[in-house]
């Protein structure tokens, strides 16, 4: 089967002609292993052990590797485990003067990530979106929003945010949901007649990918960064944050974006008209293509919304994680007659790569944080600034900011939550309020999710840059005015309804 995400393909780097960057990335590829050099090299002082000089060397590796994408994440992955094994384990053992730590011991660290709860949360998360795919349910999903939102184009661009909205519960993943949106969009224009490069075209696709970024912070299972935050939240803070729990404290920033967003596309860009003709018929024809639901369809909307259920109430009204319950469904999903997809079916739909390069990341973080590297360069970094005397809200105030810039360059935000969420961490316990830790962490775990700006910063964005139906330029028209209203939010709900809610 061929899904609906296959259909599209969005280029490496729209502001860099392929020719250029096929050429510069074997240069990158050489300054990444420099930088791992200097780092190793540089005296840090004594108050940086050498494990903890060893992390931030394979850190400033893995940043340009990431940033760059001298090779593909999955690649840069597999070397970062080979550089911790190799560094570390043949480095002095602090615990046993004259010895080494060992490979073997150092290998198990560099694969640690892979023994987390929230690795298993995304495995499980990236099976349910492949169910999505496998039965075309999100599909049915979306067209039966569209048909509900009618041809006003007002009307279908609040059809599109909808869209987006649910099946960020439903599907663990932004680029399956971008898979599943876009194309839809794009027979829409097509039907109606209007060009593929058309205002009316730039204007759907382009919400599309901003209101996916905009529910990756809004719902805990939307997006593999929030389970880097998680991990590594439950590792060092000691703190297991529930489905419901997020829910309650990202949901309404979502809500209010997704409001905002529909003004900054409406004043963005204006489509060529105001009403679609057909718009509805062009709905009920795929809709009638795709015939009567099936029962791997309705057998997966069943499973989806206990689902759903089960991460809602969890601490609640039970006492089984995220994790644990999502893996419960998959394995039902899995099983003869009464599933949805075999796993032969289920293995090509799966980018298990994401999977591998999720794991090294938290493995790479847990690193900072285990040698006192991650303290380190947070103490480095915002420790001139004096943060330890300003009040909470001004601190994240500032520290988003730097968040929002640093973005600029990566286009995974897994991988940005993987470098920065370990530095957060060590800078909330230099923190005045310590008990306001964990709502420093998560706050700036929203502001990584932030893929508003460029077409690169997120990879929904790049699969809607790949349709050809907008501008870089339109992107960030909407991107800029988006990002400054999502930061104001931020700093608004930091000082309002996080503060009663007792999370800042």
């Amino acid at each position: 089967m061929t899904t609906a995400a296959s259909t599209i393909t969005a280029p490496a780097d729209p502001a860099t002609p392929p020719g250029k960057s096929r050429t510069l990335k074997p240069l990158w590829f050489v300054l990444s292993f420099v930088a791992l050099a200097v780092v190793l090299f540089l005296p840090l002082g004594d108050d940086l052990s050498w494990h903890g000089q060893i992390a931030l060397g394979i850190l400033a590796f893995a940043v340009i590797m990431w940033v760059t994408e001298a090779v593909s994440y999955p690649v840069s992955a597999m070397i970062i485990i080979v550089l911790v094994a190799l560094l570390i384990g043949l480095s002095p053992d602090p615990e046993a003067p004259g010895e080494i730590m060992g490979t073997s011991g150092a290998l198990g660290t560099a694969l640690g990530g892979f023994s987390t709860s929230a690795v298993a949360l995304v495995a499980a998360a990236l099976m349910l979106a492949a169910a999505m795919q496998a039965t075309g349910l999100h599909k049915r999903i979306a067209l039966h929003v569209l048909k509900v939102s009618g041809e006003k184009t007002s009307n279908v661009l609040i059809g599109t945010i909808v869209i987006s909205t649910l099946l960020a519960f439903f599907v663990p993943s932004a680029t399956a949901r971008a898979g599943a949106v876009v194309p839809i969009l794009l027979g829409m224009v097509a039907a109606f007649g209007m060009a593929k490069r058309s205002n009316l075209a730039a204007l759907l696709v382009i919400t599309a990918a901003q209101s996916i970024s905009i529910w990756n912070v809004g719902i805990k299972t939307a997006a593999a960064q929030n389970m880097v935050a998680v991990g590594f939240i439950e590792e060092s803070l000691g703190v297991t944050v529930s489905w419901g729990q997020w829910f309650l404290w990202a949901a309404p920033w979502s809500v209010l974006m997704s409001i905002a967003l529909f003004f900054v596309m409406r004043a963005a860009i204006t489509p060529e008209v105001d009403v679609i003709k057909g718009g509805r018929a062009t709905v009920e024809k795929q809709l009638a293509d795709l015939g009567p639901m099936s029962g791997p369809e309705k057998r997966l909307i069943t499973v989806s919304i206990l689902l759903l259920l089960m991460w809602a109430t969890e601490g609640v009204l039970h006492p089984i994680d995220s994790s644990t319950i999502t893996i419960i469904a998959i394995g039902f999903l899995l099983l003869p007659k009464v599933g949805v997809y075999s796993w032969k079916k289920l293995e090509p739909l799966v980018n298990w790569g994401t999977l591998i390069v999720f794991a090294i990341g938290i493995s790479l973080g847990s690193l900072l944080l285990n040698t006192g590297a991650a303290a380190w360069l947070s103490n480095r970094i915002f420790g001139s600034l004096g943060l330890d005397q300003f009040p909470l809200v001004a601190t994240i105030a500032l520290v988003s900011v730097f968040t929002i810039v640093i973005h600029l360059g990566f286009a995974s935000a897994t991988a940005l939550a993987s470098a920065l969420i370990p530095v957060y961490i060590a800078l909330a316990f230099s923190l005045p309020n310590p008990d306001g830790g964990l709502g420093f962490v998560l706050i700036q775990q929203f502001v990584i999710s932030f893929g508003f700006l460029l077409p690169v910063s997120a990879p929904q964005n790049m699969l809607a840059y790949g349709t050809g139906t907008f501008s870089a330029k339109q992107f960030i028209k909407t991107g800029i005015p988006l990002t400054i209203v999502g930061y104001l939010l931020i700093l608004l709900l930091s000082a309002t309804y996080w503060q009663w809610l007792g999370l800042v």
